[in-house]
């Protein structure tokens, strides 16, 4: 099957040309597009369908029809001149990272080869972590739970079913209506993984992985085979005795309903597992931020706050609620405000203002009213434009206040002593002088949407 890869932002042309994707084809992946929960109400936010090109945007992941794929990933550090399967599959690899941080799940990155990471998509190695943390899993034992059950049997077992004994059974009393537990692991996480397994199969491109999900497949043969869309997860319990079934618990969340992604395109034409970009970067850092802090005196509290803006004279209703991403504090009082932008800003030597959106200026005046914050940042990823180190590129104070602005980067695509480079950043206590002083231009005076 065509596998065809692009990254966000890019477009990837359709024609009969060599390096192009076929016009039937570009449809097919258009058509799932366009009904994810990301597409918007125009039906673009995953791909642009123009003219001559399929035009990715701010999602990253997977569009399968039944005959090609298309791959778009983030816009990570692509090298002129390197190898592009090579940095391909470094980009995957950053985003797997990525995702078992915000997911919080344990991913061995190193069980995956080199040549895997070049060869399959993204799909498909989440589908052979899934298969590989699985088939461990099982080896110890499927989790069984007591269950309920009604059954006619020759002697009382359990307790006897009242109701049905004079009902069904009233005119030839040798058979007892009996109400007993016994320990089942046709349960609903098992129906879940079972689900899971299936749904799996029929996507996947991959022979080594249907082979995987072939035999997982066999090991869940007993357990009642039910669609995504009738699977009990209210029921699923996760406690001390099958804790270590949390992480697969989250992994079928993910490839089946999970917050990032849709999988549906529609009866029979094709799937998706799409991850929004921001989302998931404001994830990833706020949760590697609450690892750097851990046996630090900061707390840290992710879209937390929750204060408005604004209060209506008559009720004193609030409007306007603000969420700040990530809000780190010191014995209760706030002392610093980051929100995540994955959003690519340029160098100061390029642009005085690094391109910083004006709107994100003034959301950060709000929360600085609102949250007496003496420090405030605004993190983007990191980029080579930028410099050599991620660090704080600039810092400001807002007219009139003590309150410093400052932009950030971090380096996303480099893993290693993340967590003390970002304890390095968070713990510097007062910026040193000298500020650049700016002046922030005023707000409109007209109501806009």
């Amino acid at each position: 099957m065509p596998a065809y890869t692009v990254r966000e932002w890019d477009s990837l042309s359709h024609g009969d040309g060599t390096g192009q994707i076929p016009e039937s084809f570009a449809d097919r992946l258009a058509a799932i597009a366009r009904v994810s929960a990301f597409a918007g109400r125009e039906g673009g936010g995953v791909v642009e369908h123009r003219r001559h090109s399929l035009r990715a945007r701010g999602v990253v992941g997977i569009l399968a029809a039944k005959d090609c794929s298309l791959e778009i990933l983030p816009k990570i550090d692509v090298v002129p001149g390197e190898n592009i399967s090579r940095q391909n599959a470094e980009t995957r690899k950053r985003l797997v990272h990525m995702l078992a941080v915000a997911l919080e799940l344990k991913i061995d990155l190193g069980a995956i080869t080199d040549i895997e990471w070049q060869r399959e998509t993204l799909l498909e190695i989440l589908i052979r972590i899934f298969c590989d943390k699985l088939t461990e899993a099982v080896r110890k034992g499927m989790p069984r739970r007591y269950t309920e059950q009604d059954d006619d049997l020759p002697m009382l077992r359990g307790r006897l079913n009242i109701t049905r004994q004079f009902t069904r059974h009233a005119i030839n009393p040798s058979r007892l209506a009996c109400r007993f537990d016994t320990l089942s692991e046709d349960i609903a996480l098992n129906r879940i993984m079972k689900a899971t397994i299936r749904h799996l199969f029929h996507i996947s491109k991959s022979p080594a992985n249907q082979q995987r999900l072939r035999e997982l497949a066999f090991v869940y043969s007993e357990i009642a085979d039910l669609p995504p869309a009738a699977l009990r997860w209210d029921e699923v319990v996760i406690d001390r005795t099958n804790r270590q079934w949390r992480e697969l618990f989250d992994m079928a969340k993910l490839l089946l309903s999970n917050r990032y992604q849709t999988t549906t395109g529609g009866p029979g034409e094709g799937t998706a597992l799409l991850f929004e970009m921001n989302a998931l970067f404001e994830e990833y850092v706020g949760r590697m931020i609450s690892r750097a802090l851990v046996g630090t005196d900061l707390s840290v509290s992710l879209q937390g706050g929750r204060l408005f803006c604004l209060s209506a004279e008559e009720t004193g209703r609030g409007l306007f609620q603000t969420k700040p991403d990530i809000i780190i504090r010191r014995a209760g009082a706030v002392v610093h405000l980051i929100d995540t932008k994955w959003k690519r800003i340029l160098s100061r030597i390029d642009h005085p203002k690094q391109g910083v959106s004006q709107s994100d200026v003034y959301q950060m005046m709000a929360y600085a009213q609102l949250y007496r914050a003496p420090r405030l940042t605004l993190l983007y990823p990191h980029h080579p434009g930028l410099g050599d180190e991620e660090a704080v590129h600039a810092r400001h104070k807002i007219t009139g206040h003590e309150t410093i602005l400052e932009t950030a980067s971090i380096d996303v695509a480099n893993g290693e002593r993340m967590l003390d480079r970002l304890r390095q950043f968070l713990m510097v206590g007062k910026p040193p002088e000298p500020y650049c002083s700016v002046e922030i231009p005023p707000l409109p005076t007209q109501d806009q949407d």
